[in-house]
């Protein structure tokens, strides 16, 4: 398969507006492929050479980018800039330029990817001209639509507008001709969270090498995901008897140990699957210790204040996410693993395992090798609504942010949110007593003293999982400090955009001054959820959308995806509970 057509097809997906047509041409691109292009197309559709928890990182900022098309389209950089300033997209801008083509040699797709995987991995002294001069001589010998997806894809702004479901469909109308095996694919995907794998599965054995997918070490499970609950009584209707643990403010990590006769590998993943390991030599240090032959849990790293023995504030433990002075940082800040389940142990999937039984193995194991750094979270049986408000209270008193309660009989459900686990977390004042993960969608431009920040305030959107698509919820204005919006603003033009993505759905007279790409999760804080004419969460022909009233910025979820943000199914449940 030629690169051309892959690309081809990608222009003519980001054409087309109807999601199932979309669906229809991504699934007909799959069925041409063979099972190894197949699993580079998935990568590729995502704006990816590999999987996310190994990550793609070119190391190219789009100043240098322009340079590189300059050179490449052999015109002065300051046309680009331009050109840039008016298509607001550098491989619009290299497509454009007459002479692109002369040298065209009809790169295959495996071809493509190879040499795109030899510039990404290019390092050390010299390495950003050596990149570049490798990028002209490549896109000096494609095809003009190749080309501006080749600049797409290094710059990370593909804009197919879609996210994995979007694939996951279409695989199974490669397959079937329709969604009905989607929830198949979706099963794959989520025990083995990755989409080239996924793809070249279903392209040499079909259903049935699907249905047989399980877990791999070294590639992480989508983690589960909690309900929410108004109160403790509401809690209990839905679970009944259950258990309960506390709700930890660290990072949600899961590990995964490997040993062989030689070497232990140890892995730490993040909730977005993100490979976090280089950033706790101190807890793989820990497990280490664990003799097992293969091992995959789950649980919150925090720190606990030496001198008090209380956990420290999120804000306090986050530091502990950097690049460079991470032993200096392991010293100075350790952290605490609290295991809160356990997936996989020695060759064996524990998924379809109870809580409960999952729950003993757990203990097991932490008390046999797991010391001071990695121990078991606290857990509570529960009988009834007071003993809900009991343990919430003790968890409160200690400064947590909630509890989360559990099905004992419940299976692990991977990459699901479901009421087998609900959470129950700090009430404060207003009426929504939780807070909403909405992605940044757009700014519009600052006013009185705020212009001089060139950003006044931002358009923020749910996820629809149903539709893949991002809908707006809010305009919001305030929750940052002066440096705060300009260093919001930096990142927003990062990632900013010549035109609304067509997965953003938005009023037209909301939109803002400038978009971006639906990337960056925030937290924000509201006094409640109303009913709106404008904003498009949920909105239909009959029926108003949803909106978030005086809502305030409270930060980033840097740990989340954009299609891991408050979905419209769960912010329809809290619209709900505001007035149980």
């Amino acid at each position: 398969m030629k690169f051309v057509d892959v690309a081809s097809a990608f222009g003519a997906i980001e054409g087309e507006s109807s999601r199932l047509e979309m669906t229809r041409q991504l699934a007909s691109l799959f069925q041409e492929a063979t099972a190894d292009e197949a699993a580079i197309i998935a990568y590729l559709a995502l704006g990816q050479l590999r999987p996310t928890y190994k990550g793609t990182q070119f190391n190219i900022a789009r100043k240098n980018m322009m340079n590189i098309v300059a050179r490449a389209a052999g015109v002065p950089v300051e046309q680009v800039k331009a050109e840039f300033k008016l298509l607001g997209d550098l491989g619009k801008v290299l497509e454009a330029q007459p002479d692109v083509q002369n040298s065209c040699t009809g790169l295959s797709l495996l071809e493509l990817n190879q040499r795109l995987s030899g510039i990404e991995a290019l390092g050390g002294t010299g390495s950003q001209e050596l990149k570049a001069q490798a990028l002209v001589d490549l896109l000096g010998c494609v095809e003009p639509v190749a080309a501006k997806f080749i600049v797409r894809i290094v710059l990370g702004t593909l804009r197919l507008g879609f996210s994995d479901m979007t694939i996951l469909d279409a695989l199974s109308w490669m397959l079937v001709g329709d969604k009905s095996v989607r929830l198949l694919c979706e099963n794959a995907y989520n025990v083995c969270a990755d989409m080239g794998r996924v793809a070249r599965a279903a392209k040499t054995g079909g259903q049935e090498v699907l249905e047989r997918m399980g877990v791999v070490m070294g590639i992480p499970i989508r983690p589960a995901a909690a309900e929410r609950s108004s109160s403790p009584q509401a809690l209990f209707d839905k679970l009944g008897p259950c258990i309960a643990q506390e709700k930890l403010d660290g990072f949600r990590v899961q590990v995964q140990v490997k040993r062989t006769a030689d070497k232990v590998e140890i892995f730490f993943y993040s909730r977005n699957l993100q490979n976090m390991t280089a950033m706790f030599p101190d807890l793989a240090q820990a497990f280490e210790r664990f003799e097992v032959e293969s091992l995959i849990c789950e649980g919150e790293a925090i720190i606990i204040d030496e001198h008090t023995g209380s956990f420290v504030p999120f804000q306090e433990t986050v530091k502990r996410k950097r690049k460079h002075g991470v032993k200096e940082a392991a010293k100075e800040m350790p952290l605490t693993f609290f295991m809160f389940d356990i997936l996989y142990l020695n060759g064996q999937s524990l998924l379809n395992q109870t809580h409960t039984q999952r729950r003993q193995v757990l203990e097991q194991l932490v008390d046999k090798y797991g010391g001071d750094t990695v121990r078991a979270i606290d857990e509570a049986q529960i009988n009834s609504p007071d003993d809900i408000e009991s343990y919430f209270s003790q968890a409160i008193a200690r400064g947590l942010e909630g509890i989360v309660a559990k099905k004992p009989d419940a299976v692990y459900r991977p990459g699901k949110r479901n009421f087998n686990w609900i959470k129950f977390k700090r009430h404060e004042t207003g009426q929504l007593d939780d807070t909403i993960d909405c992605v940044v969608l757009g700014y519009y431009a600052g006013r009185g003293k705020r212009s001089s920040f060139g950003i006044g305030a931002i358009l923020v959107g749910i996820y629809n999982e149903q539709e893949d698509r991002f809908e707006t919820v809010a305009k919001i204005g305030t929750g940052l400090s002066d440096q705060g919006w300009q260093e919001l603003k930096t990142l927003c033009d990062e990632q900013a955009i010549s035109e609304q993505p067509k997965n953003v759905v938005c009023s037209k007279h909301l939109a803002p001054d400038v978009w971006v790409q639906p990337k960056t999760v925030c937290l924000v804080r509201a006094d409640e959820i109303t009913k709106s004419p404008v904003h498009k969460a949920g909105a239909a022909e009959d029926k108003l959308g949803y909106a978030l009233r005086f809502p305030r910025f409270m930060g980033y979820r840097q740990d989340k995806l954009a299609t891991q943000a408050t979905d419209l199914s769960e912010l329809k449940r809290l619209y709900d509970i505001q007035f149980q």
